[in-house]
């Protein structure tokens, strides 16, 4: 097996070098973080449902005109995507109060917002990811104003469009986030979605219980984090009625065989 030279190595993902100039593969793993990588764990599975959930929701994205970074899903962890430089914003969507607005403001958790809030927040791990307002964002030069509000249009729009995609399963969107970068073609540049879409970075309560399907199962102690992936997967149709075992099952022979 040709040996892949690695570019990037995040908390949840790792990027090599891809097969093409401007391309890149994107490795999905089961490490799980919060709370800053201050936390640290396992969710087995994880990485191939992401890889399912993340390559279903970025095409259905691109069937409403989002331009995103995806290419295709090579395998069972991996995924062909466009080489971007990521502007060092995180975006986060939020349609319901959780987690640290709730902490931050006083909210109480599942109090729903008057409207869609579009926060903020500079990629640095080291800083804990500090919210930031637009004036930080044109003031040290992260995007242009322009940038900004390609940012913002696509980001209502993909919440728009996820809220009524979960909606028609059962499952209530509560908040997510968004990364973007720019794609370039010689000095010109564009915006484009990157990063994933999957449990591990949206907050997804079932509407009838309110039961939590996404990481907040892992942050919070509460168990059966791959029960509730697996159950955003099947919903989505993409696992077969108790076939999720074999999925992951195949999975884990392949790894230990190193192919």
């Amino acid at each position: 097996m040709t040996r892949r030279r690695q570019i990037y190595e995040g908390k949840a993902k790792i990027l090599y070098e891809g097969p093409e100039p401007g391309t890149l593969i994107q490795y999905f793993k089961d490490d799980a973080t919060a709370f800053n990588a201050q936390k640290k764990g396992t969710i087995n599975g994880k990485g191939v449902i992401n890889n399912r959930i993340s390559e279903y929701v970025f095409t259905r994205l691109a069937h409403i005109g989002i331009p995103t970074h995806f290419i295709r899903r090579l395998n069972m962890r991996e995924q062909l995507i466009r080489q971007v430089e990521i502007v060092p914003i995180e975006v986060i969507v939020r349609n319901v109060a959780a987690g640290s607005i709730c902490t931050r403001l006083g909210l109480e958790e599942g109090q729903p917002l008057p409207h869609t809030l579009i926060e903020y927040c500079y990629k640095d791990d080291a800083l804990g990811d500090p919210l930031v307002a637009e004036e930080h964002i044109a003031c040290f030069g992260w995007a242009t104003q322009e940038e900004m509000q390609d940012i913002s249009s696509m980001a209502i729009r993909i919440n728009d469009f996820m809220c009524g995609m979960f909606a028609a399963i059962g499952i209530r969107l509560i908040d997510f986030k968004l990364e973007f970068g720019r794609q370039f073609d010689g000095d010109f540049s564009r915006i484009i979605l990157a990063d994933e879409i999957s449990p591990d970075g949206c907050r997804l309560w079932d509407i009838e219980t309110g039961e939590k399907l996404d990481k907040d199962r892992f942050r919070r102690d509460l168990g059966g984090e791959v029960e509730a992936y697996q159950e955003v997967a099947r919903r989505l149709g993409l696992l077969n009625e108790g076939g999720e075992n074999e999925v992951l099952d195949l999975d884990s022979h392949r790894r230990r065989k190193g192919k």
